[in-house]
């Protein structure tokens, strides 16, 4: 059609400004505690609970007793308000290992191939005869076995699947089926190629820590990854199709076999761990501050690492050796500029002034902390345990992102009420909250005929602004993440009037869908000439200068009642 009118006439164009407005790469939160299970020290992204379950455990032994870690009740709390991404890394105390396969024998007598578990400690270990109905003695839930099924030499192919510990021959529970494997190089079913080698470990360089990779092949395995291939079988098939005689005796027979050799103990120290309200200045769930020290500068990596509110359950500022952990996980959300992290300042069954007083000594627009502690129920014990605020609030901030937006409050009646917890540790009167608020700790309140609500939302920064608030802490963050995101793709790109037009192309249609959705009074975008001089562009920059009035919230209702004499009029 042509666009231009080259004789007299009508000419009816069409400018389509129906497109969608691009939307930030979404991330979720994240989580640093002990697990009964999974890798350590390396985050891992889970997307339910039950995945998180199969990952990282449920229920844990100490002593006598069984119990459920903060991290599994936060993690349940965080599906159940409607979360979808939780970033979750396992901190442990000591040397951890996984564990390798019991030998996958062949004609040969020797190992086919050896396989290794990304779980960690001794609880990877299932390593013990066979006993009736194919059973593990020492074969639990949390743990795995594997098994060979038909294998066949003339194609040099085989079948493997891994169980779960402790099922049995008649009741067999199929974690995962890999079929037609094979142990040649050269082939596209190759077991290394199909399974997976890669390795994650935390190392440093004395400044910087970050995930050093080995390996050759990507893991697709939720279970296992690949040691090592004793008997490699190079061209299996000679040139006519058949299986070279030197190789046949090399495939594994079938069988099942066991895990083993990991090292690592929860409870190194021999004795039962605290736990719910018990936990102590040495003793969180079995665990002390300085075992989340190299996860904390993990995760400090904001290229490799994506999530909008961190917590770490657990982890009391108030005990003392606690502080410079609280502080990291704080001073890592300021530094990146895109979380919120949210601290828990003293144990159960404290008052209000230790929480005012632990309060006062954070002072971040990047820090949040809510009290008292909840009574709740364990997802898998189905007991009612206390848990510090931190545990609930993931899901509360998740529930609210789904209702809502991150720029309204996670709190109140319609976005702050905490459906799974039974009770607060303490029934808060008006006076405490005032109290509470004050010091910039957000009360949660219990209301008759309502239940327990989360009732503030304050930040802990101490200077009176937009940003002592988490709803404008929660904005800023969401509108730098997207705007970071474009600016990204114009890293070497020309320094010209077409890429600040595609720029502002981007950014001003977003900006007022926010406005839309009720996050931004007014805002302005400026990238032209006047912020992009000639000695601008000379030196090799690109200057944006982005003007918000973000959207406050209603925190104090105040409401005049008139009484007024019969026949008086009421004013306009």
């Amino acid at each position: 059609m042509a666009e231009v009118l080259l004789s007299p006439g009508v000419l009816a164009r069409e400018n389509d400004q129906s497109f969608l407005t691009a939307q930030p790469v979404q991330a979720g939160a994240a989580i640093v505690g002990p697990t009964v299970k999974g890798p350590v020290g390396i985050p891992t992204v889970v997307t339910s609970y039950s995945e998180y379950q199969n990952t990282f455990g449920a229920k844990v032994e100490s002593g006598s007793g069984e119990y459920s870690y903060f991290t599994s009740i936060s993690a349940y709390n965080y599906f159940q308000q409607g979360g979808d991404s939780l970033l979750v890394t396992r901190v442990a105390s000591g040397s951890f290992t996984s564990a390798t396969s019991s030998k996958i024998s062949n004609e040969l007598t020797t190992d086919a191939f050896t396989l290794e578990t990304f779980t960690e400690g001794i609880i990877a270990n299932s390593t013990s005869t066979d006993g009736a109905d194919n059973v593990l003695p020492n074969g639990n839930a949390d743990n795995l076995r594997w098994e060979i099924v038909s294998p066949n030499t003339a194609s040099g192919t085989f079948n493997l699947l891994v169980r779960r510990g402790n099922d049995s021959i008649k009741q067999k529970v199929v974690l995962e089926t890999w079929t037609n494997l094979s142990l040649d190089p050269n082939s596209n079913d190759y077991i290394t190629k199909v399974i997976g080698d890669a390795k994650q470990t935390v190392t440093n360089d004395g400044n910087d820590y970050y995930l050093q990779y080995t390996g050759e092949y990507a893991n697709k395995s939720r279970y296992i990854r690949v040691k090592s291939v004793g008997t490699p079988t190079l061209n299996y098939l000679n040139n006519a199709g058949s299986a070279k005689a030197e190789f046949t005796g090399s495939i594994p027979l079938a069988g099942s076999g066991s895990f083993g050799d990991a090292d690592g103990t929860p409870f190194g120290n021999g004795t039962a761990a605290k736990f719910y309200g018990d936990i102590t200045n040495d003793d969180t769930q079995g665990l002390i501050a300085e075992n989340y020290t190299d996860s904390f500068r993990l995760l400090a990596n904001q290229d490799l690492f994506q999530y909008n509110c961190i917590a770490a359950p657990g982890l009391i500022r108030k005990f003392a050796t606690n502080t410079s952990q609280i502080t990291r996980m704080v001073d890592n959300a300021q530094t990146r500029g895109d979380n919120l992290a949210i601290v828990d300042l003293v144990k159960y069954g404290e008052n209000l002034i230790p929480v005012t007083a632990e309060a006062a000594a954070i002072d971040s627009s990047y820090a949040a902390t809510y009290w008292p502690w909840l009574q709740t129920l364990d997802p898998d014990l189905g007991s009612q345990v206390w848990v510090p605020a931190s545990t609930m609030m993931l899901g509360v901030f998740a529930f609210n992102d789904r209702a809502s937006e991150t720029w309204f409050a996670p709190a109140g009646l319609n976005r702050g009420g905490l459906s799974t917890v039974v009770r607060a540790e303490r029934n808060l009167t008006n006076g405490n909250r005032d109290t509470l608020y004050t010091a910039n700790v957000n009360p949660i309140a219990t209301f008759p005929n309502v239940g327990v609500v989360v009732f503030g939302q304050k930040t802990l920064q101490k200077k009176a602004s937009a940003l002592d608030r988490v709803n404008v802490r929660r904005l800023l963050i969401t509108l730098k993440s997207f705007i970071s995101q474009i600016a990204d793709n114009l890293v070497f790109e020309q320094n010209t009037i077409a890429t600040r037009n595609n720029f502002l192309s981007q950014v001003n249609p977003y900006l007022a869908s926010v406005q839309q959705r009720q996050g931004l009074f007014a805002f302005k975008v400026v990238m032209d000439e006047s912020n992009n001089t000639p000695d601008v562009i000379d030196r090799n920059q690109l200057i944006g200068q982005i003007y918000i009035q973000p959207t406050k919230t209603a925190e104090f209702i105040y409401l005049d009642f008139n009484i007024l004499p019969t026949g008086a009029t009421f004013p306009a």
